[in-house]
């Protein structure tokens, strides 16, 4: 069995997604710890309702960025983690996780990268952009994490229609729904090989 971190920023419906995918075993693996740079993520609160280790690592509460990186390494060690996973995580990763966890650290973005990614691309400036671009189709992308904004190499996407008539909400609403199944068939494929 595999051990997770999964890096949230905001409402952690991916993470439950992975977490209920785990508990009901169509993941061979168990979510150990949750990290947010928000103090008031809902994703901090399902974790703890679910009984795994949540942590809050933030540049405002741990000024020195050396220091905020080893932290947030230690806590990764210091719970076995396997993989990491961002599910809606807006900071960057700093090097040493990045080094420590080389090709182990996947993203899940809202649109078919490379088009709408980068930084400020996320929620529903994303679906705004695709709007705005006038595309007849969106999706999910993961990618491994690299040093810049939505730039790691594409593991697997999956395409989700712009219908007529859509809002940036209807079409957040339609690819978050998508995204819930996408992300436990590919951790799934990526779990069986590490």
């Amino acid at each position: 069995m595999k051990n997770i971190a999964v890096f949230a920023s905001g409402g952690g419906s991916d993470l439950q997604a992975i977490i209920d995918a785990c508990k009901s075993g169509r993941l061979n693996a168990q979510v150990r710890v949750v990290i947010s740079n928000n103090s008031g993520s809902m994703a901090l609160q399902r974790a703890r309702n679910e009984g795994i280790p949540a942590f809050h690592f933030n540049a405002k509460v741990i000024e020195d960025s050396a220091d905020l990186e080893k932290r947030m390494l230690d806590t990764l060690l210091g719970h076995e983690t396997d993989l990491v996973f961002l599910a809606g995580y807006l900071k960057k990763i700093g090097p040493g996780v990045l080094s420590a966890y080389e090709n182990r650290i996947f993203n899940i973005h809202p649109s078919l990268l490379p088009k709408h990614g980068g930084e400020g691309m996320y929620g529903i400036n994303v679906h705004r952009a695709v709007l705005e671009a006038g595309e007849t189709e969106t999706g999910i992308t993961i990618h491994r994490v690299s040093a810049d904004y939505d730039t790691g190499e594409i593991i697997a996407q999956r395409k989700v229609p712009v219908l007529d008539g859509d809002t940036p909400e209807t079409l957040a609403a339609r690819v978050l729904a998508q995204e819930h199944v996408f992300i436990v068939d590919v951790l799934s494929e990526m779990l069986s090989r590490i």
